[in-house]
């Protein structure tokens, strides 16, 4: 639980994040040590398992919505993090993709949740607008059959008065949300948050290695009780991030599943090396020869994707296109479509790289090979892992080539095989369908 000695004041936060951002990386671990948190790594885990989800003793009503959404086993996150959140505590938990870490939060907050008329008890942010949208829709399908809950999602894009007259009309216990739009509607006086129980971040490291989004997240956290539940999830936090999430959180229980290893059950990974001018025809080669159920490209610019989708349309490819710079409602409807398997082919930037889980995804071409973003900080290998991460989920087969064209390409692939300790192999000429399929 977070106390209120653990959150002093934004500006103080900031002043110290600046100084533990230049922080050795053993410094940073000597720090999470001596503060007590209870890092729990796979390997040697010695908690609560359970076989099936009802073991968790789950509400009725919760364990109802899971088999009906056709889920028997937790995975092996849900089946370390789950007892934790179940029990209160605050939780730092860092798993690879697709392996249910929105499950986790979606049904221990929906469980430990008491609705109270007009009163907001469960706030979740997140950095983009389609994961706050996907995570609307969990809560909507695990609380399927408990009719008191009541959820609203806001973000960027939608008309202010929209959210504005929604809040007024049904006020929801649970919010999911991007960070600017919730402080908004929390200075509009429509969103109150004096009695929220539990504060949950979802994709912590990218919430927090901005200055502007981290402030934002600070504000929403500053306006919530010193008393609640606090939880992050990520498939990446490093060192440099993870005091600055501990800043948050009071006596954790951190855990991390397989850290250090890119242990993507299932998915086959391979790499083309090949001029930039040869991309075309090697994208639509692969195209026209794998059987695949969904395919997402990822690109490196919003007019690259703009031009790679026009050329797969022209090509009678079934072909769509998402970047941040499409306006809210045509990239809900785009993200809609999609899910709905609508169109086979969706053509994005890093947009998608992150939390966005689709299940019919098989395939993920890295049209062009993620390269480190000075801008956000971001590195090659950890977004090469959200972007694989796409295809595999929860587990399944999939499959996941890279055009490797640049010395930076290379470079940046190399990374990646010597950070997961994982080896890359050149794609061969005919690949079985059932390692993917």
């Amino acid at each position: 639980m977070a106390a209120a000695s653990a959150i002093k004041t934004e500006d103080d936060i900031l002043l110290e994040y600046e100084e533990t951002e230049e922080a050795p990386a053993g410094a940073a671990a000597a720090a999470a040590a001596s503060s007590g948190a209870d890092a729990e790594t796979k390997g040697d885990y010695a908690g609560v398992h359970a076989a099936e989800f009802k073991d968790f003793i789950l509400k009725p009503e919760v364990l109802r919505a899971i088999a009906d959404a056709g889920f028997e086993h937790p995975s092996e996150v849900q089946n370390q993090a789950i007892p934790h959140a179940l029990s209160g505590m605050d939780v730092l938990c860092q798993a690879r993709s697709g392996m249910g870490k929105t499950a986790v939060f979606v049904l221990s907050t929906l469980n430990q949740l008491q609705p109270k008329d007009k009163q907001v008890s469960v706030i979740v942010l997140c950095h983009t607008r389609e994961m706050a949208f996907q995570i609307g829709l969990e809560y909507q399908r695990f609380a399927k059959f408990l009719p008191a809950v009541k959820s609203a999602v806001l973000f960027g894009g939608v008309p202010r008065q929209n959210h504005i007259e929604l809040l007024k009309a049904t006020p929801p216990h649970i919010v999911v949300g991007t960070p600017g739009r919730v402080m908004d509607m929390i200075e509009e006086g429509v969103l109150d948050v004096s009695a929220v129980k539990f504060f949950v971040l979802d994709e912590c490291d990218k919430m927090l290695e901005a200055v502007d989004m981290r402030r934002q997240v600070m504000k929403v956290f500053m306006k919530t009780p010193p008393q609640k539940q606090v939880m992050m999830y990520s498939a990446t936090i490093d060192d440099k991030i993870r005091p600055i999430c501990h800043k948050f959180l009071q006596d954790p229980h951190e855990i991390r599943v397989e850290d250090g290893k890119l242990t993507l059950h299932g998915l086959q990974q391979y790499f083309v090396e090949l001029p930039a001018e040869k991309k075309n025809r090697k994208l639509t080669n692969l195209l026209d020869n794998l059987d695949f159920n969904q395919v997402i490209i990822f690109v490196s610019s919003v007019a690259r994707c703009e031009e790679l989708n026009r050329l797969l349309v022209d090509s009678n490819f079934p072909s769509m296109a998402i970047h941040g710079r499409m306006p809210q409602k045509d990239r809900v409807s785009q993200y809609t479509a999609f899910k709905k398997n609508d169109s086979r082919i969706l053509v994005t930037t890093n947009l998608f790289g992150r939390g966005i889980d689709i299940e019919r995804v098989n395939i993920v071409i890295n049209y062009d090979f993620p390269a480190d973003d000075e801008r956000s900080g971001a590195h090659a290998a950890d977004t090469y892992l959200h972007r694989v991460g796409r295809a595999g989920r929860f587990g399944t087969k999939g499959l996941a080539i890279s055009f490797v064209t640049t010395d930076e390409d290379k470079a940046a692939l190399a990374d990646v095989q010597a950070r997961f300790a994982v080896e890359i192999p050149a794609l061969p000429d005919t690949i079985d369908t059932k390692t993917y399929m």
